[in-house]
């Protein structure tokens, strides 16, 4: 009987040991946690898809407890996850832009020619090693493979009749088909961008009309005709100012090649 009582105080003395110890270990080694950092992480929408720049949407929370980041820094939260995170860090949230991918290009099957058939893996990157960059007669266009589909963690950009096309509704700015594109291709452009210049091509005219029906051609008929100056032409390429665009329609409807686009 003794025998028992015996092992019943070691097995309660081993365990208010452990107790003790573990209790002071918890005291001693504690990680303080930053309230304001934990509530801007529950606020943040948990993608943690990088598009903020971050590695995820807890270090993006850290950074902005600390003041190291702004409030409206998140592209998939946008201005009403900016708002929240400004109420919990009692600073102002500013101006924010929407911002949407959009794929520089418009030369799909029937549009732009090819130099030769390709077979074999249909990746955009591996085609870099392949003659020309891909089939493509303009080595600018896009190769319709759909890495930047693969990138995408919102379903928003899909590859239609060859060419990558971005739904403006799905997409939350984050990114990630502007880094997977290597013809980079695509770019964030402000949701209310009226009109856009679906073509890269830096390729003399001539050399375009070859390749591609809808082209650039760098002919600055769009740059004479902007009422309000918006456009410019630089290494055989159109490019529109937002900031300057009142989007009147003129640069599309004198392009003769149809290379400026509606963004809608």
């Amino acid at each position: 009987m003794s025998g028992i009582i015996i092992a019943t105080l070691a097995v309660g003395g081993v365990g208010l040991f452990v107790g003790l110890f573990l209790g002071v270990a918890a005291i001693k080694f504690k990680v303080e946690v930053d309230e304001k950092e934990e509530a801007v992480l529950g606020v943040l929408p948990g993608n943690n898809c990088g598009g903020c720049g971050f590695a995820g949407c807890s270090g993006l929370a850290a950074a902005i407890a600390k003041g190291e980041a702004p409030v409206n820094q998140c592209p998939v939260g946008g201005e009403a996850v900016a708002q929240k995170i400004s109420e919990i860090m009692g600073v102002e949230a500013g101006e924010s832009v929407k911002m949407v991918a959009f794929v520089g290009c418009n030369g799909d099957c029937e549009k732009a020619k090819n130099d030769y058939e390709y077979v074999g893996v249909e990746d955009c990157t591996m085609l870099s090693f392949v003659p020309n960059g891909g089939p493509k007669t303009c080595n600018y266009g896009c190769t319709g493979f759909g890495s930047c589909v693969k990138a995408c963690p919102f379903d928003a950009i899909h590859v239609v009749n060859g060419v990558a096309v971005v739904d403006k509704e799905q997409c939350k700015a984050c990114g990630k088909c502007v880094a997977a594109c290597p013809k980079h291709l695509i770019s964030l452009v402000p949701y209310d961008s009226p009109y856009m210049v679906a073509c890269s091509s830096q390729d003399k005219g001539p050399v375009v009309m070859k390749a591609c029906s809808v082209g650039c051609i760098g002919c600055g008929i769009c740059k004479k005709n902007c009422p309000s100056d918006a456009i410019t032409v630089e290494d055989f390429h159109a490019t529109i100012d937002g900031t300057k665009c009142t989007g009147c329609g003129t640069c599309a409807e004198k392009c003769p090649k149809k290379s400026i686009v509606k963004h809608d």
